[in-house]
């Protein structure tokens, strides 16, 4: 939806230049909603270990239906602290597995079917994220919690983004950073409203 069908005087309208991204109808039926199309993202948090960072990321990954949300391990879902954050989302969500050991041949079997894998890192020579564009299919690769990104994967990546900051600490969660480049990459690839 572009800028020019939002009704300024709405309540809820974003501010004059923002894009007018309606969200989905929540009146959705849960029978059809995993037939529904969702973004052609997926975020790969196998670096990730903390279960609450991995709860967060799914219920994030799911209030933007987006195509896949890869974990090291599909056990972390069944710990009590992933349960907390990601509510049921888990349930909606659509999940894979890949161990940190398989990493380098996925990411390369991703390349090879046509998605282009953006590493997430504090690198200041990577992209700042507001100067990026994303490609429609697009693998988002997120580092470990306090190290980032390895060298050694970062390599496996096409190119590597970066989110501005200002504040003293260095760095974000790597939940909260992941969130931000999911809203990024919705704000410029949503799909339409859809209902069912």
């Amino acid at each position: 939806m572009s800028d020019s069908t939002c009704d300024p005087g709405r309540s809820d309208a974003p501010p004059a230049g923002w894009p007018c991204h309606q969200p989905v109808d929540r009146s959705i039926n849960r029978a059809n909603y995993a037939h529904l199309p969702r973004h052609s993202l997926q975020v790969c948090a196998s670096l990730v270990q903390n279960p609450a960072n991995l709860g967060g990321l799914c219920r994030t990954a799911e209030a933007f239906r987006l195509e896949k949300l890869i974990l090291a391990d599909m056990a972390i879902t069944r710990h009590p602290l992933f349960r907390n954050l990601a509510v049921s989302t888990h349930q909606w969500q659509p999940l894979a597995a890949c161990s940190i050991a398989q990493l380098p041949t996925w990411l390369a079997q991703q390349t090879q079917i046509g998605y282009t894998v953006i590493g997430l890192d504090a690198d200041p020579l990577a992209i700042p994220l507001p100067q990026f564009q994303f490609p429609l299919r697009s693998i988002l690769l997120l580092g470990q919690e306090l190290t980032g990104l390895p060298a050694s994967l970062a390599t496996h990546c096409q190119v590597c983004i970066t989110i501005p900051q200002w504040g003293l600490v260095e760095s974000l969660n790597v939940q909260t950073a992941g969130a931000i480049a999911m809203y990024a990459y919705i704000q410029q690839r949503s799909l339409p409203n859809i209902t069912a």
